[in-house]
């Protein structure tokens, strides 16, 4: 069996990759352009991949290609419907970052809602000093104990998430689907739920349904300005429409991890937001705690080695 990685860099310098338990060659390349990816997998009966795109035409140009084994949850850059239309096995990473990602996304709601990044700048610029007194109040500062937490995507991170809100005295609203109102009495509806929560908290996948799920509509029924997380996907919310929101003052704070871009161009919404106490922008790293990275490294293998003993795992498609 050959094994191609064709983005080995895209997992952090101290993961390790235990050598798969059959007798193969693995080729590791760390970045692979995309014209580069049919030459590098002609060859290949497994290829490993995390953001490369494998795309049908590349697909077709691997004869021996017979497992994608995708070292993340997303799959979206594989085409699935090209490998299943030639027998070929997609298999993804699940519930690794069951703890990562929910910490990520209260560090965040933390740091804004206590507005930690706004001081911390603030003391490095001297204004401590300035304020000639033990303490100063240039910033907001607010509990979560008491406030109201919807979460958008009811899946393990959603339902994580809820956990630590309610352990922190947060009442929990998980909202329907978009346009849906007939889910059951554990839902509420999705543009209650924004017109409810004192934070806002992304955790689903991006599909043609949930593109642009949050735009300027939406951020105009937050009528109790929460803030807004978003550890999920990049696409979820409209960035254009982020920085008006808080000019108008319709949100109190925003806080991404992920772009649909990325990184994002200079001509990036985003950008402008950057010098704002009220708006942080973290480089696509909520799921890469040393646990989780290596959690996933170990599945990563796990999945091949199942296929090779005929019992593929955690397919796709």
């Amino acid at each position: 069996m050959k094994i191609v990685f064709l983005d080995s860099a895209t997992l952090p310098p101290k993961t390790i990759l235990r050598t798969p338990n059959f007798p193969h060659t693995l080729q590791v390349f760390e970045y692979t352009a995309p014209e580069d990816v049919p030459a590098r997998i002609a060859d290949a009966d497994i290829v490993i991949l995390n953001k490369s795109k494998l795309n049908a035409s590349a697909i077709a140009d691997a004869p021996r290609l017979k497992l994608v084994a995708v070292a993340a949850t997303g799959y979206d850059n594989v085409d699935v419907p090209a490998c299943s239309a030639r027998g070929i096995v997609v298999s993804n990473i699940r519930n690794y970052a069951i703890n990562t990602v929910p910490e990520h996304t209260f560090a965040l709601i933390f740091a804004l809602r206590r507005s930690i990044t706004a001081y911390q700048d603030a003391v490095r610029k001297g204004r401590w000093q300035e304020s000639g007194q033990f303490c100063f109040f240039d910033y907001p500062i607010r509990d979560l104990a008491g406030s109201t937490l919807g979460i958008i995507g009811d899946g393990v991170l959603g339902q994580s998430v809820a956990t630590m809100g309610r352990a922190l005295g947060m009442k929990v609203l998980f909202s329907t689907y978009k346009g849906r109102n007939d889910m059951g009495p554990l839902y509420t509806p999705f543009e209650e739920v924004l017109a409810k929560s004192d934070i806002v908290t992304l955790h689903c996948p991006l599909m043609p349904s949930t593109r642009n799920l949050i735009g300027a509509n939406e951020f105009a029924i937050m009528s109790r300005k929460p803030l807004l997380i978003n550890t999920a996907r990049g696409g979820l919310v409209d960035e254009s429409a982020v920085g008006p929101a808080l000019d108008a003052g319709l949100i109190s704070g925003a806080a991404f991890d992920v772009v649909s871009v990325e990184p994002p161009p200079p001509n990036h919404p985003f950008n402008a937001l950057l010098e704002r106490p009220d708006f942080i922008l973290t480089p696509h790293v909520a799921w890469a705690s040393e646990e989780a990275t290596q959690g996933l490294a170990d599945q990563l293998v796990d999945n091949i080695e199942s296929f090779f003993a005929g019992k593929p795992v955690n397919q796709v498609g």
